[in-house]
């Protein structure tokens, strides 16, 4: 179950200040030729669309780094021309995963909502800032895995959060837990428990909540099959919806104490009452989930 909250941090650069930010570098340490300055040569040497593209540009005009002539095109301001500047890479600008990250909070936000919705591919690669097919190839892959439905001219359709299908949901992952849980036993080491236990000691405080045990078990597990049912889209919806709940719903110290209880369990090789514990815990879950949807009508 991986901590997508984790990884999604620290955020990327849109793509249209990472283009901004290379192209005034570039200019400024004389590695940008005309010949480098047409829309098409641009697009193909960052793999995006002309939309981010044209925003760079357009504030690089404004900044004084590029002209426009005459006839339209662009060229670099001889003023800014090899300031001999070093070159400097900025950070990476947002990969698919990123736009994944991203789109799946689009849909957990809209799943929230009172009535069903719909998300539309224009509003969404604005708002991203990606193209509309790089935009529609990640919807599908959502489709696909049946996280949400595609309606031909509507859009991409969002079920609101349902109790039974979080429930049914639930029963699978404590099943497939318990049995991860089981598989891990002869390959869990103490010394990584005690490490993860630190990490979990400082949820209990109020401080983030951290999902390492749970990670730890599915990896140590070794069934591959298991780990692929918590990377797919579905569980990564229901993880990301709970890292969204807990803090709203006040309750980070109490999930933090319940996996420090599972740990200490663990330890002392009471392995019955950890797999108890587990179970508990997946299904305290439902009652913070419930909670939120609760908040939410109000």
């Amino acid at each position: 179950m991986t901590n997508i909250r984790k990884s999604a941090l620290p955020k990327p650069p849109s793509l249209s200040v990472f283009i901004r930010h290379d192209l005034s570098n570039r200019i400024d340490s004389g590695e940008l030729g005309p010949e480098d300055l047409s829309l098409q040569v641009l697009a193909s040497h960052y793999a995006v669309s002309f939309t981010p593209l044209r925003r760079a540009i357009n504030e690089l005009l404004e900044m004084g780094y590029l002209t426009k002539l005459a006839n339209r095109r662009l060229q670099v301001n001889p003023r800014r021309r090899g300031k001999a500047k070093p070159r400097i890479k900025p950070q990476s600008p947002p990969t698919p995963g990123d736009w994944d990250k991203a789109l799946l909070m689009e849909v957990v936000d809209a799943s929230l909502g009172r009535r069903p919705a719909y998300l539309r591919e224009d509003s969404l690669s604005r708002k991203l800032e990606v193209g509309r097919s790089v935009m529609r190839q990640a919807l599908s892959r959502f489709a696909g895995a049946g996280l949400i439905e595609h309606i031909p001219r509507h859009g991409w359709f969002v079920h609101p959060l349902g109790v039974e299908d979080m429930r049914a949901y639930l029963e699978i992952r404590e099943m497939l837990e318990i049995k991860a849980l089981r598989l891990a036993r002869p390959s869990i080491e103490m010394a990584d428990l005690k490490r993860i236990r630190k990490i979990c000691a400082k949820g209990k405080k109020g401080g983030k909540l951290d999902s390492s045990i749970h990670d730890h078990i599915i990896d140590r597990s070794g069934n591959r099959y298991i780990r692929q049912f918590f990377q797919q889209y579905i569980a990564r919806y229901y993880t990301e919806l709970f890292y969204m709940a807990a803090p709203k719903t006040r309750v980070v110290g109490e999930m933090a104490r319940q996996h420090l209880g599972i740990i200490d369990a663990l330890l002392a090789g009471r392995w019955a009452q950890a797999e108890k514990l587990l179970a508990e815990h997946i299904w305290a879950q439902a009652a913070v989930l419930v909670k939120l949807l609760d908040k939410k009508k109000r």
